[in-house]
């Protein structure tokens, strides 16, 4: 589907300003805003005049940033959106009634695929170039390999994934007592051989990887038995990947812990060896002080899903508290049955607007309780979407993805400016965050190559990808 080849040399050229995603001052590039690209890698940063047979991106009135980094994901849900069942339950009767049952219809590899694609396809709309899939979606005798067509799916749009490969060895039960047979568990063994496998047959080394395998028990309480845990932490570690699952998402999940473990959730992980700089979890919402030190002390990761978080009832996760302590924070939409929106400006503009809302972040600031508009800045969202999510999929570091540097990828979303939310704005910089809805791409790359062009996919056929989301869900509501 992407024909535009990373080798073009490139430059993007007259845009507005340029967001580096790094911290503090370095965040808006002071030495000019046109980047020039050779083989995936940006090589130039200033105000530059265009070289003979370089292809030229007009970036007038535009903003550039990174591109975005989601941190998680469930693709398949992408067909679940809005089921009326779940649309006002929390949690785990949310996971009763849609993901659970649901599943039933994911029992061939055209409903998988069209999942993933819309899921992917939104995305990119909204300039993201990285995302880590937890597909948990694997059961015995599966009559389609889910691994290879998700990661084909993301190859045909030119885009990174992380596959987390998750995945239960046990029946959970608070949500799986009446679940279909696309539920059913595996056995260790067969949990650890698949991981495995994939690892061999799609696993890439280096700083810039367009695949990844994690290793992604769905939840290390409920989907797997204690001593589990620690196998499947020494087995990825012996195979040089990384750990990720879901943690500490609602109050139910911290005092399920206390009672059956009698310890806090991060406890419970540490004592399974599930923590350390090659670690991270979704969700986090209720993490205590002692906890989030220790997540800063180890490296251990946070994926942070405010919108799902919000759109379930499961609170807001300290974010604030977390950067000041250190925690490596990225940003993720979870899955679109619990996230209509799962796009990452979206995300970007509710965890700015719902981190000064907390009613904690007053207490934080000024040491008065209520909310703090000064709690979190645009800034700290882009750095989060970007180099954050680089450090949690442990992808920064030098040549790597996250931040727009010479000598990094050439990950990084052209935003146009000329909707009308954007009219009389005095920094232009903070649009696609601030102004809240989605921001046009004038161009998205990933490694160099352009597959987001005038905020069209070249070669998506969109109306057909429209036909066969609808025959599907028509299919489940008969």
């Amino acid at each position: 589907m992407i024909e535009s080849p990373a080798s073009v040399p490139t430059l993007v050229r007259g845009a507005l300003q340029l967001w580096t995603g790094q911290r503090g001052a370095a965040m808006r590039s002071a030495a000019g805003t046109d980047l020039r690209i050779r083989d995936g890698v940006i090589t130039a940063i200033g105000t530059l005049a265009p070289e003979d047979g370089e292809r030229v991106i007009d970036a007038t009135g535009c903003v550039i940033y990174p591109g975005w980094i989601n941190t998680h994901h469930h693709l398949f849900q992408s067909l679940l959106k809005g089921v009326p069942a779940g649309i006002a339950l929390p949690l785990t009767g949310w996971l009763a009634a849609v993901p659970v049952p649901y599943r039933r219809y994911f029992d061939h590899e055209h409903a998988l695929r069209v999942a993933a694609r819309i899921g992917l396809v939104e995305l990119m709309l909204s300039g993201c170039t990285t995302v880590a899939d937890h597909q948990y979606h694997f059961y015995p005798d599966m009559p389609y390999d889910a691994s290879a067509a998700v990661f084909d799916e993301a190859a045909q749009l030119g885009l990174r994934l992380l596959l987390c490969r998750g995945g239960q060895t046990m029946t959970r039960p608070f949500t799986d007592t009446q679940a279909p047979p696309q539920v059913a568990p595996v056995t260790l063994e067969q949990f650890l051989a698949s991981v495995e496998h994939d690892v061999q047959r799609f696993h890439q080394p280096g700083p810039r990887p367009m695949r990844r395998v994690v290793s992604a028990i769905t939840t290390p309480n409920w989907s797997c038995r204690p001593e589990e845990l620690l196998l499947m932490a020494r087995e990825a570690r012996r195979l040089g990947i990384r750990l990720h699952s879901h943690l500490s998402e609602t109050h139910d999940y911290v005092r399920w812990a206390r009672e059956v473990h009698g310890c806090t959730p991060m406890q419970f992980v540490q004592a399974h060896e599930w923590v350390g700089p090659d670690v991270w979890f979704a969700h986090m919402v209720h993490l205590d002080d002692d906890e989030i030190a220790l997540c800063a002390s180890t490296g251990t990761g946070v994926a942070h899903c405010p919108q799902s978080n919000a759109r379930l009832g499961s609170g807001i996760a300290r974010v604030a508290r977390m950067l000041i302590a250190g925690v490596p924070v990225g940003l993720a939409v979870d899955g679109a049955a619990s996230n209509e929106a799962a796009d990452m400006l979206s995300e970007a503009h509710a965890c700015w607007l719902l981190q000064r809302a907390d009613p904690r972040a007053g207490v934080l600031s000024a040491g008065q309780p209520g909310g703090h508009a000064g709690a979190i800045s645009v800034e700290d969202v882009v750095h989060i979407g970007s180099a954050g999510g680089a450090r949690v999929l442990g992808l920064d570091g030098a040549g790597g993805i996250g931040t727009l540097a010479v000598g990094q990828a050439a990950d990084l979303a052209v935003y146009a400016l000329d909707e009308p939310r954007h009219f009389g704005l005095h920094d232009p910089g903070i649009a696609p965050v601030a102004s809240g809805g989605r921001t046009r791409l004038r161009a998205l790359l990933v490694g160099g190559r352009a597959v987001v062009e005038h905020d069209t996919i070249p070669g998506l056929d969109l109306d057909a990808l429209r036909r066969d989301a609808q025959a599907l869900v028509d299919m489940m509501l008969q």
